[in-house]
């Protein structure tokens, strides 16, 4: 009861997925290896959703207990789902770990997504495939019949990333958002978004890229360049996002 009491909130959480500060952060190291992650800090929505839980639910140990656990993408699959996948994929899903830092109370909800690439050919398929390989996971299928929580669809944390065409070498970071794609997202979380509008949440989005060496080359106006040329962080919201998608393109050369 415990374990489906915290599930069943996460997956309200999870499906709140525009009341969130999302970062992406990419390191890129000398050797062509680069960790990247995704984090989603959910404080906003946990406040939200405070107000709508009773002061039974509030009381139980299950609400009160603080968690800081992380999940391997592998080990979260089912024998028959890991039977099915080739090489590429198990690897990818052995070196993709979802971590969760949860205090309820003290409005905190932190879930990161992250992967340790080998080389430029790890890290674009692992951009390419990861809202596959997690949609193969049970990290969002703990509780099935729990699909959605207070009108919240829970299948939208990584459901997006799909919408972007990479182009990733030892020397070049290209990513284009395709718009048909973007807007079939859009489609299908429209009552999330108005949702969170109507709440005034906002919904910030950071990009933040660390390179071993200078970036030669920049492609895109509103991303900020270090002054040593060696970090580029691109700085918007999903409302800016929804009216100009293509402020998530990036092109750099490094």
């Amino acid at each position: 009861m415990r374990k489906r009491f915290l599930f069943i909130f996460l997956l309200a959480l999870i499906s709140l997925s525009s009341c969130v500060d999302v970062v992406e952060h990419y390191d890129f190291k000398a050797d062509g290896s680069c960790k990247v992650a995704y984090t989603f800090d959910m404080g906003q929505a946990v406040s939200v959703l405070m107000n709508l839980m009773t002061d039974s639910i509030k009381a139980t140990p299950q609400f009160n207990a603080a968690r800081d656990t992380t999940l391997n993408f592998y080990s979260a699959m089912p024998d028959s789902t890991q039977q099915r996948m080739t090489i590429d994929q198990v690897n990818l899903a052995k070196s993709s770990n979802l971590s969760v830092q949860m205090n309820l109370p003290k409005n905190i909800m932190k879930i990161s997504i992250s992967h340790e690439a080998k080389n430029a050919a790890d890290l674009q398929y692992y951009l390419q495939n990861i809202s596959k390989i997690e949609s193969q996971s049970n990290i969002r299928s703990v509780s099935k019949a729990e699909k959605t929580i207070n009108g919240f669809d829970a299948q939208q944390l990584l459901g997006g990333q799909d919408y972007y065409a990479y182009e990733v070498t030892p020397h070049k970071f290209y990513r284009i958002i395709d718009k048909a794609k973007f807007n079939a997202f859009l489609k299908k979380t429209q009552s999330t978004f108005v949702m969170a509008k109507a709440m005034l949440i906002e919904m910030p989005y950071k990009v933040v890229l660390n390179f071993a060496k200078p970036v030669k080359k920049l492609y895109n106006s509103k991303a900020v360049l270090s002054a040593d040329h060696k970090r580029v962080i691109l700085q918007t919201n999903m409302e800016e996002i929804i009216k100009n998608p293509s402020v998530m393109n990036l092109k750099i050369d490094f």
